[in-house]
């Protein structure tokens, strides 16, 4: 028996999502210690598992790692479709499982586009193998101009900058009652019609923001800078889907985000991915202040949801409880 956990993540954005570079997405985001999805699998003469999505995964796995079945139980999952990464962690978690089942190195990074993960961002497959704060060069254009290829025909991104997150840092996050963001077909055909109008200054605006900002920020440990700076590239990444999600940020996260900026505690915030999780930068000396605010942005916007506190994640998945390096 094997049994992996992971954490989400937080997506802050992409550097460059115009035809005009090189170099199309490059992802920014970082690992966190929850929630969780937990993931069990003993070895079988056929894959049984009662979780649909999960299942799907596990028929994957036993084709690519040319084993028998599985038995895979999941313990634990994170909010589908919120901006936390709940796909890519499910399929990568699944898979992995199945591998240390059967005593095998699960190469998340190698078998990842076959599982259709890492075709735009490449966070979640680095998060979930190192953690931390991360960076990722992005698909070369003239490969994947409006579409993707065909499931499987990429590579996961490579890493270009990675850094481990301070432990006293914290992550609020706001869980608003509202409507799943984009994922599937839907998802590729917003980001279809993004890419064909996206205005190439952007990018060199979030180029400039994250090497003279936020990287500096994230090696000298300060979170003021991290968190305005963030939150920056989440604003200009907001202009390029604007059209596809009514506004720089999806109702109601724009109310939430100025909402929880006005505090003191709250360094910098802004919607994880297609949303509608909602972060904000904290510390744990500050933590309460910010959880606080959050729970105020919710009410002053007349919207019901969950704030969850969270802290960074420097590991691996931990497979059979133990964090891989």
């Amino acid at each position: 028996m094997a049994q992996v956990t992971v954490g989400g993540r937080l997506h802050f954005g992409f550097q460059n999502l115009s035809l005009a570079h090189e170099r199309l997405y490059g992802g920014l985001g970082v690992a966190l210690s929850s929630p969780t999805v937990s993931v069990e699998a003993t070895p079988a003469d056929e894959v049984r598992c009662d979780d649909p999505c999960a299942r799907e995964y596990a028929s994957r796995a036993t084709d690519l790692l040319s084993v028998p079945g599985a038995d895979v139980r999941v313990h634990r999952t994170l909010p589908r479709h919120v901006g936390l990464g709940s796909g890519t962690q499910l399929a990568l978690a699944v898979f992995a499982t199945v591998a240390h089942a059967y005593g095998d190195d699960p190469a998340v990074r190698e078998h990842a586009p076959a599982l259709d993960r890492a075709g735009r961002s490449g966070i979640g497959v680095s998060t979930f193998e190192r953690g931390g704060f991360v960076v990722d060069a992005g698909h070369p254009t003239e490969r994947f101009t409006t579409a993707r290829p065909a499931r499987g025909d990429w590579s996961v991104p490579p890493v270009v900058a990675r850094h481990d997150v301070p432990d006293d840092w914290r992550f609020v996050l706001v869980l608003p009652d509202a409507e799943p963001g984009r994922s599937g077909d839907d998802e590729d055909a917003s980001m279809r019609s993004v890419v064909e109008r996206a205005d190439p200054t952007i990018a060199e605006d979030v180029s400039s923001i994250l090497l003279r900002r936020l990287l500096p920020a994230i090696a000298d440990g300060d979170p003021d800078r991290f968190g305005s700076a963030v939150a920056e590239i989440g604003r200009r990444n907001g202009a390029w889907y604007a059209d596809e999600q009514g506004g720089v940020y999806r109702p109601p996260v724009g109310e939430l985000v100025t909402a929880m900026e006005s505090s003191p505690s709250v360094f910098g915030a802004g919607q994880s991915s297609w949303g509608p999780a909602v972060y904000g930068v904290t510390t744990r000396t500050l933590a309460d202040g910010a959880v606080e605010a959050a729970r105020n942005a919710l009410d002053s916007a007349g919207v019901a949801g969950d704030v969850l506190l969270t802290s960074p994640r420097n590991a691996g998945a931990s497979v059979n409880g133990k964090r891989q390096e």
